[in-house]
């Protein structure tokens, strides 16, 4: 799972990346407006933290953009402005939840969890596709009641296909979803390649069928009515 963390304050930018990197999400920082309005319109993400006070403008106007633009990120507001006007504009501009600083950085995990599975799952920690079963909050994944090992990228590129069931992804987002700013490093994706290769072996063997399939020169599509 990706996030994008809207912040100007370097202490708090510090231990929200370091503890949300420890619950396994892929963090990217914007820490002026500018710098936030150009993620939030160029890439998606899972769930936007976005402080309302920010060098250069205002975060409900970053909103405000994310709204004309039709982009569907989740946004929980992490701001110390507290007054109940900037709460109901908040949530009118489309943001899922606010919570004032200062806060408790697990309840603010817990959250963001939250908000991913009412947005990707239907609310369940549960996810179910023929034979294939994962649980999101304990991150493991079985077929048919066999467990299957996975390393913390695989896990990510599994969830990401079961939220994005029968549409296709392009090799470009699934890299920068899997790797953050990182991404842009990279000429190839053979990375991508790599953990696709190893996850639909990993499924195969352990008698799951072949969900996932490529589109060439595209990316790749998680087919849910593929029966094990």
């Amino acid at each position: 799972m990706k996030l994008l963390i809207v912040e100007d304050e370097p202490a708090l930018i510090t231990s929200l990346v370091s503890y949300l990197q420890g619950q396994h999400y892929v963090c990217e920082v914007a820490s002026t407006f500018a710098d936030a309005q150009e993620k939030m319109l160029l890439y998606d993400y899972d769930c936007i933290l976005l402080d309302l006070t920010l060098p250069g403008g205002d975060g409900l106007d970053l909103l405000r953009e994310l709204q004309r633009q039709r982009k569907a990120n989740g946004v929980i507001i992490t701001s110390a402005r507290n007054a109940v006007e900037d709460r109901i504009t908040g949530l009118h501009l489309g943001a899922d939840d606010y919570l004032p600083k200062p806060f408790y950085l697990p309840e603010l995990s817990a959250r963001v969890a939250a908000l991913v599975r009412r947005r990707h799952y239907n609310g369940s920690n549960l996810i179910q596709a023929h034979a294939l079963t994962v649980d999101v909050l304990a991150r493991t994944a079985s077929v048919a009641e066999k467990p299957l090992t996975l390393t913390r990228t695989e896990f990510d590129l599994l969830l990401l296909l079961l939220a994005n069931q029968g549409r296709v992804i392009a090799k470009g987002a699934i890299a920068e979803h899997l790797s953050g700013d990182a991404a842009e490093q990279f000429d190839t994706y053979e990375t991508v390649y790599a953990h696709v290769k190893n996850l639909k072996r990993k499924l195969t063997e352990v008698g799951a069928a072949d969900y996932i399939r490529t589109v060439y020169g595209i990316g790749y599509r998680f087919e849910p009515g593929a029966a094990a």
